[in-house]
């Protein structure tokens, strides 16, 4: 999807202002490029959205919020998570003054590289908007995890606060008999936004005028039912929200009354080659969903990328996907009790797509259920926050080049020591690393994964519920989080003063 290009504008502003005026270099009469590559700089300011968790009474709720350390990160800062109004308040956007003064934030962020956790339970616990400036900035993530005991979605639902943008691609949504997938919207910006809904189907675009100009008032969030866009019942939906205007947050939540329910975040955006990270290894189902938004239909290989190598699935060598219309594949048991990665790419020409699976574990009354959708690299950089003891599996893929990465375990938000690893990743492989846990720790810990060297790098983190009979889980992909930003190189210039 589009990312917003704030960050970029803040630093190149901040330079601005150290030399008065900034003028970037260009090449000499000669014909030789000498301009300088662009500097690498941290952002000064970071956005994040957190959805409204659930519409259950039983439900409890952790965040975890935590900035790692990054080198030449302005030493000040701070960061801050609010609530967010419903449509129903009206979309004000305030509070009277005596809320002002009782309510307080569910978790209060602290300096880099300590993290924080906060708590809340029931239906009623809102929608959040955070924002980071200075040193809290670069890198900053904030987990939700909500445990529900029963009913539609029961188990465990987590999501990693995303940056508001302005399109996103949730393939994997349904409205089929027992799903109940709502699609939620932040707006964090002081004007209202005006978003479209689209769902495609198996057959094409769904009839629908509900989903066109949906208004989002300023500093507000809402969800809509998918099932009242359209009457349609479908298994594999992809929802494509675009906004016309402004910027939103963006989620899916699905439920289902018998394999529980997760959040689905946005997929990367349509690529022709997709990488979707860390399928759990104990899956007793896996579907593969997929879409492509072009006029051309798409031809793509399926291998899995297990601990040994790339592999192709018996029986689902090849997908084939019509242009306009989401295709639904079951692979059963593809990883068969080992680590894996489902790698697409093209049988010939390139056509852009975008894909998601949905994963069960569990079986009869024990099954839960939980999505990863195709992801980009990790990049410099990924944190993932909340992780907890026994609990938390790391899934590292290299599916080109092998690949060197670090692993650092944050300290525990109630204690513990900070905790590196470095591990080799062989082409073509995916493995379940044992990652680092902080010596003497108390509470749950931040994962921060860095590249060190060779081929990119995807990345996920499943976390599992506290009771080892239940099949609860939720799956976390690990993109880069744009903690840095490239500001091309600047001189100072006085002479744009005389022109």
């Amino acid at each position: 999807m589009k990312r917003t290009t704030l960050s970029l504008i803040a630093c190149a502003t901040a330079l601005a202002a150290v030399t008065g005026f900034a003028a970037v270099s260009a090449p000499d009469g000669s014909g030789t490029d000498t301009a300088a590559p662009a500097a690498r700089l941290p952002v000064e300011r970071t956005s994040l959205l957190c959805p409204a968790p659930s519409t259950s009474d039983l439900a409890e709720t952790a965040y975890t919020s935590f900035t790692p350390v990054t080198k030449g990160a302005d030493e000040k800062g701070d960061a801050e998570l609010a609530t967010a109004e419903t449509a129903e308040d009206g979309g004000k956007g305030e509070k009277d003054d005596k809320d002002e003064k009782t309510e307080k934030p569910v978790v209060q962020p602290k300096a880099p590289g300590t993290p924080v956790a906060g708590e809340t339970s029931g239906a009623d616990a809102p929608a959040l908007i955070g924002t980071a400036e200075g040193g809290t900035a670069p890198g900053w993530t904030v987990q939700q995890t909500t445990e529900v005991a029963a009913g539609t979605g029961r188990g465990l639902q987590g999501v990693n606060c995303t940056a508001p943008d302005t399109e996103f691609w949730f393939p994997g949504a349904g409205t089929a008999t027992g799903r109940t997938d709502y699609v939620h919207l932040t707006n964090p910006d002081d004007s209202a936004a005006v978003v479209d809904i689209e769902l495609y189907g198996k057959d094409g675009a769904l009839k629908s005028t509900v989903g066109e100009g949906v208004t989002v008032p300023p500093h507000t969030s809402e969800s809509l039912l998918l099932s009242t866009l359209s009457e349609v019942k479908e298994t594999d939906l992809t929802v494509h929200v675009g906004v016309r205007s402004g910027r939103v947050g963006a989620a899916v939540q699905a439920l289902d009354d018998k394999t529980g329910g997760d959040w689905l975040t946005a997929a990367a955006d349509p690529a022709s080659e997709l990488v979707l990270p860390g399928i759990p290894k104990d899956a007793t189902a896996v579907r593969l969903v997929l879409f492509t938004p072009g006029g051309t239909d798409a031809d793509l290989k399926v291998r899995l990328a297990s601990p040994s190598g790339l592999i192709t699935p018996a029986g689902h060598e090849t997908v084939h996907v019509k242009a306009g219309m989401t295709t639904g594949v079951d692979l059963g048991e593809v990883t068969r009790g080992e680590a894996g990665s489902l790698v697409l790419t093209p049988t010939d020409r390139a056509v852009p797509v975008v894909a998601a699976v949905r994963v069960v574990r569990g079986k009869g009354d024990e099954q839960e259920s939980a999505f990863v959708p195709a992801s980009d690299p990790v990049g410099a950089r990924a944190t993932v926050a909340d992780n907890r003891a026994k609990s938390t599996t790391l899934a590292l893929s290299a599916t080109g080049e092998a690949a060197q990465v670090k692993v650092t375990a944050s300290a525990g938000t109630e204690g513990g020591t900070p905790a590196t690893k470095t591990y080799t990743i062989k082409a073509g492989t995916t493995q379940n690393v044992d990652a680092p846990v902080p010596a003497g720790l108390k509470g749950s810990y931040a994962l921060t994964v860095e590249t060190v060297s060779g081929g990119p790098v995807h990345a996920s983190r499943t976390l599992t519920g506290s009771d080892d009979d239940v099949a609860a889980f939720t799956v976390q992909t690990l993109p880069d989080d744009r903690g840095m930003v490239s500001v091309p190189n600047a001189d100072e210039d006085l002479s744009v003063l005389q022109k």
